[in-house]
């Protein structure tokens, strides 16, 4: 069936997830439905205490069996310890076809790969799957179905009942014997624990897993004690050194420079730029060059921000300490002057994953975005964006907040050089479309600037302001013109993996590798 996307999505695909295709953006807005419920362990004894000694043990208890679906969190991002620690015990135990429901998995992951091969992992939902993971499940090598989806649509998924989980692991930093739980104060700070919360909320059993015990009250805490069922300390929960890999820093790059230049003029060129405005960006380079740039005429023009949302990193924390930011609202930290921040500035505040971007609660924070700058591995003619699949057809990405906050913000700008190393990124159709063209307005190229033609209104707002403006079919042939048309990935029949928007109807499938088909 051929959804709003143009994507054909395979009929047994539809028949054996009992989902829709993606029918629009906006299909399921005034959507009334019941949200999930849980079981509950309640807890009347007194005697003042949710300790227990092991992985193992806490396993026991919780009944741990084949079957289940465990969820964790990414905030320690590439020095994450917890999922694999916990998955090493569940593989000791002899337990099988685990679903793995995480916020996202990387390369620190790798080490359960093998867990795919036997049969103890058979199914993954997650934001994004890099690393050796993502190549396997590219490979055939899950025996189920990898579902993608953003930070908006895991929680939307959660709190529906769409996705049920057994038994939630929370990594944190601090915590006391009763289990409230805090993301500062410990060996491996992170900041915060959005991803979490709703994992705390709506699991069966909630287990706390820190490095890092403190007196009782642990107050305040992000997640409380009225969610948390057990605690294990171990050694250690991650290496706080490894947050940060990969974080903002300035670049020298002058195509990265110059494409955060013509982002600044358009933001400053559009209606939205005024007092007051609201802001979220990424952690690359062009995307932080820009923020400077635009911290720059925001000091000229004596304008300020009423919001900066989502990840956060450093500049858009020394934009807070400037004055320039009047609140950060915070659902992951990118490094540690973020996580100091968060934890010491006043105007600095812990949101969940589901406040940040749910689509299906009573109005989450991106909706009162006005700009967004994010970047993609794909932009298509359509303005589609590829954020998952790279150009050799493996899963190598993650969708985070890419769709969320692209339907949410007024004004959605696409930061991409026009190839990368020989490689269009401007292309006649996206590998895989993971956000759809009509929330992209955009799209903003070393080679100029494309403006989605629906929107007609920044085509007026930009015009004769000296801006290299093109269409998109002009950037995709300018990057054709130079590394030719590419071959399209050679994929076989196989489906591993569903994008899913984020409403939940699938908005386009990834297919195995056609080398590896052989294998199955």
């Amino acid at each position: 069936m051929i959804n709003a996307v143009g994507r054909d999505i395979p009929e047994e695909i539809l028949k054996a997830t009992g989902k829709e295709v993606f029918q629009g953006t906006h299909h399921f807005d005034g959507f009334e439905y019941q949200t999930a419920s849980h079981k509950v362990k309640c807890v009347i004894n007194s005697n003042g205490t949710k300790l227990v000694d092991s992985i193992h043990d806490v396993l026991v208890k919780c009944g741990i069996k084949d079957g289940m679906t465990l969820s964790f969190h990414h905030h320690f991002r590439n020095g994450d310890k917890v999922l694999n620690m916990v998955m090493e015990e569940v593989h000791n135990m002899g337990i099988k076809n685990i679903t793995i429901c995480a916020s996202s998995l990387g390369s620190q992951n790798d080490p359960i790969v093998y867990m795919l091969d036997d049969g103890t992992i058979t199914e993954i939902q997650s934001s994004g799957v890099r690393g050796q993971i993502g190549k396997a499940i590219s490979e055939g090598r899950l025996q189920g179905l990898a579902i993608m989806r953003s930070h908006g649509a895991r929680s939307r998924a959660i709190e529906s009942g769409e996705t049920h989980i057994d038994i939630a692991f929370i990594g944190a930093p601090t915590a006391d014997e009763y289990g409230n739980l805090n993301a500062n104060g410990g060996k491996a700070d992170c900041g915060v624990l959005s991803y979490s919360a709703a994992d705390a909320m709506y699991a069966d059993r909630v287990v706390a897993i820190t490095d890092t015990l403190v007196p009782f009250p642990n107050l305040p805490a992000q997640i409380t004690q009225t969610y948390v069922d057990y605690v294990v300390k171990v050694d250690e929960i991650g290496d706080p050194t490894k947050i940060a890999t990969g974080a903002a820093k300035p670049t020298t790059d002058q195509r990265k420079l110059l494409m955060a230049k013509y982002c600044t003029d358009f933001v400053v060129a559009t209606p939205y730029f005024k007092e007051g405005f609201s802001y979220q960006t990424g952690v690359g380079g062009a995307s932080i060059a820009s923020t400077k740039f635009l911290a720059e005429i925001m000091r000229e023009k004596n304008i300020h921000m009423s919001f900066g949302v989502g990840g956060i990193a450093k500049p858009m924390c020394d934009l807070l300490e400037e004055g320039l930011i009047k609140t950060l609202v915070d659902t992951q930290d990118f490094d540690q002057d973020a996580i100091k921040s968060v934890a010491t500035n006043p105007n600095h505040h812990y949101i969940t994953a589901s406040e940040y971007a749910d689509p299906f609660n009573k109005g989450a924070y991106v909706n009162k975005l006005d700009f967004v700058i994010l970047a993609a591995l794909e932009v298509d003619t359509h303005f589609n964006c590829n954020v998952v699949v790279g150009s050799d057809g493996v899963i190598t990405g993650a969708q985070g907040g890419h769709p969320d906050t692209a339907a949410g913000a007024k004004c959605t700008i696409v930061i991409a050089p026009i190839m990368q190393g020989r490689i269009p990124t401007i292309c006649t159709d996206c590998t895989t479309v993971t956000t759809p063209g009509e929330d992209v307005d955009v799209v903003v190229t070393d080679y100029g600037i494309a403006i989605n033609p629906k929107r007609t209104d920044l085509i007026e707002a930009t015009k004769d302001k000296g801006l290299p403006l093109k269409t998109i079919e002009e950037l995709r042939d300018i990057a054709y013109s130079i590394t030719g048309e590419p071959e399209k990935v050679q994929f076989g029949d196989r489906v591993v993996g569903i994008i899913e928007g984020r409403d939940g109807t699938i908005m386009d499938v990834v297919r195995q590798i056609k080398k590896f088909e052989f294998n199955n």
